[in-house]
């Protein structure tokens, strides 16, 4: 399966720059990170046989699905456990209702109107997360053809690898887990 980063949002130019939580709850993706969803959409679909499309709740990650979503007319399906790791403000989502208006050809009615922890989540729920999410795929015969929109802390618990946004890497869920994550950006 291909694991996508979101593209760049609000609150990573920010934070980028000053290496401090701007405060932004949920941000959008920056117009950098829009070009980075359309690229990695082109780039993806005309390299993959790609079947399934899943992405975390968070804005960031919605607006990066759609463009592969619209060019290959697959649904987006949303699932919490890809979500990011709680530890900034941007990690605070929207609620579902204020999610179904922005993004109405979204299927949410299987997510909790507040889906994302409300303290810092340990590295270990991470990573526990990560497991379990990477056990569901191994089972299903077409994981090769499964595209995951998620984030900077849940890819590096899937695979040990720091990516930058709109950056990509496959992942074979049938292999094992990373030996070492190492939570620091690189």
């Amino acid at each position: 399966m291909i694991l996508l980063r979101h593209g760049q949002s609000e609150f990573n130019l920010h934070f980028s720059a000053t290496r401090r939580d701007p405060g932004i709850k949920d941000p959008k993706l920056t117009p950098l990170g829009q070009q980075q969803a359309e690229a990695a959409a082109e780039t993806i679909a005309a390299a993959h046989e790609v079947r399934r499309i899943i992405a975390s709740p968070y804005t960031r990650a919605l607006q990066t699905a759609a463009p592969l979503a619209r060019r290959l007319g697959l649904p987006v399906l949303v699932n919490p456990v890809v979500r990011e790791r709680y530890a900034f403000t941007c990690d605070i989502g929207s609620p579902v209702t204020a999610l179904r208006a922005e993004f109405p050809h979204v299927a949410l009615d299987h997510v909790e109107e507040i889906w994302w922890p409300q303290q810092e989540e340990p590295a270990e729920q991470v990573l526990a997360r990560a497991a379990r999410f990477r056990g569901e795929m191994a089972v299903l015969g077409d994981w090769r053809h499964t595209v995951v929109v998620s984030h900077w802390g849940f890819i590096l618990s899937m695979t040990g690898q720091s990516v930058a946004n709109g950056q990509w890497l496959a992942c074979d869920p049938t292999a094992p887990p990373p030996a070492e994550v190492v939570w620091k950006h690189h």
